[in-house]
């Protein structure tokens, strides 16, 4: 996405700007005040998800939301750190710089194993850990086929320079959109999928995404979460068809401070659905473990 070009059109523009911390260009949006909560995206997405999540939040929090390298307006200087330790590593060294000690981390599908693998690598000034809500998690293996198809086809389209041009090429994006989201189990209003419309046609974003779905093992995360000391509150939707609920189910199981708690009648991208829903779960204190 054009920083010039594009962000004039974007939700929540004015919160928006941009910090270089090597090696990537990194685009934000903050606003709010009180404790801070730090929004992580899912794959393919962008602070755009959370832009009718974000204003309720910022009643209570100061929210800073980000791009993941590479998607967005982010801009990645180290295409070999899209995995889920190079961007967890980064984003806690962007975290120490800015000097920002999140209380709430919230990630969204590939977010919220993002989440968890940053809340080991945070440094904080005290001894409590940050919270870590996750919607969707992405907490599982590609079982089946796709657990040896999926690696090797995202691993060849990210090494071959064209797949970018070609995922874009077409003038009927929106449809495409349509499709994708609703493969999900999802229904979004027709801005919400004139926004991934607008990021299924950028060049840059999607190689962004291919690299990190390239590079993606969540197989070390899940065998640690039993060490993982924070309270988590695991949110899944009932009709969630890209990541099975019972996956968060399972990750809850082997953390000693995790809960889930289940929404009927939303799919992946329940933070776009019904954002006043999942913050209320989120902000309720009888959701969370004790």
């Amino acid at each position: 996405m054009d920083w010039q070009r594009d962000l004039a059109t974007w939700p929540l523009n004015a919160q928006s700007r941009r910090i270089h911390h090597p090696p990537h260009q990194w685009h934000l949006q903050e606003m709010g005040n009180g404790p801070l909560a730090l929004l992580l995206h899912g794959a393919g997405a962008s602070t755009h998800s959370w832009r009718d999540l974000m204003p309720l939040l910022a009643q209570s929090h100061r929210v800073i939301a980000l791009d993941l390298p590479g998607q967005g307006f982010s801009r990645a200087g180290n295409r070999r750190r899209l995995g889920l330790p190079g961007m967890a590593g980064d984003i806690a060294a962007l975290c120490q710089s800015e000097g920002w000690h999140p209380d709430l981390i919230l990630g969204h599908s590939a977010g919220g194993a993002i989440a968890l693998e940053l809340a080991t690598r945070l440094r904080t000034p005290t001894d409590q850990p940050p919270d870590i809500a996750c919607v969707n998690a992405a907490l599982g293996p590609f079982e089946g086929v796709a657990g040896w198809l999926f690696p090797v086809l995202a691993k060849v389209l990210a090494l071959n320079p064209l797949t970018p041009t070609l995922f874009t090429l077409g003038t009927d994006k929106l449809t495409r959109a349509r499709r994708l989201i609703e493969s999900t189990g999802s229904r979004l209003t027709p801005e919400g999928l004139m926004l991934y419309a607008r990021l299924i046609g950028d060049r840059a974003h999607v190689d962004g995404t291919l690299q990190m779905m390239a590079q993606w093992d969540v197989a070390p995360l899940l065998s640690r979460l039993g060490a993982i000391p924070n309270r988590c509150l695991l949110i899944t939707g009932t009709g969630d068809l890209a990541v099975p609920p019972e996956t968060s189910a399972r990750a809850a199981a082997q953390m000693p401070r995790a809960r889930t708690l289940s929404l009927d009648g939303l799919g992946h991208v329940a933070q776009e659905e019904d954002a006043a829903r999942i913050l209320a779960a989120i902000l309720d204190p009888g959701n969370w473990p004790d």
